[in-house]
C-alpha cells in the first residue's frame, strides 16, 4: 500500500472561511507529528489536536510531542497541467537517540495554537499523511517526511 495524503474537513471549512494564514511568518506556527501504529484518521471527527493527541507517539528517544515546527513560510505552488493548488514545507527529521521511536504509520500537519495553555489542544488538524505501513526508527537512525504536502483540488 502506497502513501496516502487526507485533508481533515474542518480545514476544509476553516479555508472556506479564510481564517488560515499560510503565509504566517511566526515561529512553528505549522507542525507534523508522528502517530503510534494503531491511528486511522478520520477526516470527519479529527478537527483538533485534542482530537488525535491520545494517538501521538510518547515522547522519548529522540521524538518530542508537538515539537517539529514546519518552516516559518508554507509554499504554495499552481499546477495548471493536473488543475490543482499545492502546499508544502521542508523536509523534516527526526533522529532515534537512546532507543527507537515508533512503531508509527502516520503523520499529521497542524497549524499550532497553543490554546492559552501552552497544551496546543486547540490546534487544527490540516491533514493526515498515512505511510502506508509500520515505520520503527531504530536508536542512530534518522527518519524524513520529504514532499511534505497536500494537493488542493475541486474536493476542496
Amino acid at each position: 500500500m502506497g502513501v496516502t495524503r487526507t485533508l481533515s474537513n474542518k480545514f476544509k471549512f476553516e479555508l472556506g472561511k479564510g481564517s488560515i494564514n499560510f503565509g504566517d511568518t511566526g515561529a512553528g506556527a505549522f507542525r507534523v507529528i508522528l502517530m503510534n501504529d494503531t491511528f486511522t484518521f478520520d477526516r470527519t471527527t479529527h478537527g483538533t489536536y485534542l482530537d488525535i493527541k491520545a494517538d501521538e507517539l510518547d515522547a522519548g528517544n529522540g521524538y518530542t510531542k508537538l515539537d517539529k515546527a514546519l518552516t516559518a513560510d508554507s509554499v504554495w505552488a499552481q499546477d495548471d497541467v493536473n488543475n490543482k493548488g499545492a502546499i508544502s514545507w521542508d523536509d523534516v527529521t527526526w533522529t532515534a537517540s537512546g532507543g527507537s521511536i515508533g512503531p508509527t504509520g502516520a503523520a499529521v500537519v497542524v497549524q499550532y495554537d497553543a490554546g492559552g495553555a501552552a497544551t496546543g489542544d486547540d490546534s487544527l488538524v490540516v491533514g493526515c499523511i498515512d505511510f502506508g505501513e509500520e515505520i520503527t526508527v531504530t536508536d542512530g537512525v534518522s527518519f524524513q517526511l520529504q514532499n511534505l504536502g497536500f494537493d488542493l483540488t475541486q474536493a476542496v
